[in-house]
């Protein structure tokens, strides 16, 4: 299955509201098995958000906040 993938690193500095922002497309069958191959850290907390056209999944990895979004092409 084919997905777009936005990827947010939300900025920890305070008062910086900035954050990355990524977009690519990836092909898989399984959108938590391709982001749980990526994640690296001693910490990894992963919440899982189910929508209408695919998966959000809010992601904390050693206290950076990243937000992954699995949207169905």
């Amino acid at each position: 299955m084919r997905y777009e993938l936005i990827r947010e690193i939300f900025n920890q500095c305070s008062g910086n509201q900035m954050r990355d922002v990524f977009v690519s497309e990836i092909e898989t069958d399984d959108p938590e098995a391709h982001l749980r191959a990526g994640l690296v850290g001693k910490e990894i907390s992963v919440e899982r958000i189910q929508t209408a056209d695919g998966v959000i999944f809010e992601v904390i990895t050693d206290g950076l906040h990243q937000r992954f979004s699995y949207t169905q092409d």
